[in-house]
């Protein structure tokens, strides 16, 4: 891959936990999810993008969110360094942590995965939380594009550099 190109592997709506008590459907949500996650580790790509629902619900069931997790630490952790760059304030766009998972020093994230909610797993309840939220704060995404008040909405954009390549990714749950 040239020094300057940066590959991101696009994905949306994957409805994770979608029929999963189906004896025969059960596991489609899941395994379609892990040959997206496959396919960009074998790619070697710089990031996923994942663009809204990726549960199907607000609150996935455990077994659900345990086998995401697994799936997410098997395919983006790793020792292989990401050669993406931030140029934009990270506090803005992660401000839970203020960091992009990748460049936290306790974590070995070779492909990081960003991601927006969707309708289907967006935010609720008083603490105005998902399941993004729980795999955030776990370090295996990043989730931004969450507006904390849906009548002062300011989008920020994550600035991203490789080699000369700059990159600016907006988004929005």
């Amino acid at each position: 891959m040239d020094a300057n190109t940066i590959s991101i592997l696009i994905a949306t709506d994957c409805h994770l936990g979608y029929s999963e008590r189906d004896p025969i459907r059960g596991g489609d949500s899941l395994e379609t999810f892990e040959e997206v996650l496959k396919l960009a580790h074998e790619e070697n790509v710089d990031m996923v993008l994942l663009g809204g629902d990726l549960f199907h619900e607000n609150k996935p069931s455990r077994e659900t969110l345990m086998k995401t997790m697994e799936l997410l630490r098997q395919y983006c952790m790793g020792s292989r360094p990401c050669a993406l760059n931030i140029a934009s304030d990270q506090s803005t766009n992660f401000p839970r942590f203020g960091t992009v998972n990748y460049m936290d020093p306790n974590y070995n994230i070779a492909m990081p995965v960003f991601s927006i909610h969707g309708n289907h797993d967006d935010p609720s309840g008083e603490q105005v939380l998902c399941a993004l939220d729980l795999l955030s704060t776990a370090n295996f995404v990043n989730y931004f594009g969450k507006a904390d008040q849906p009548d002062d909405i300011t989008i920020s954009p994550i600035c991203l550099t490789k080699g000369q390549t700059k990159l600016a990714m907006y988004g929005l749950g």
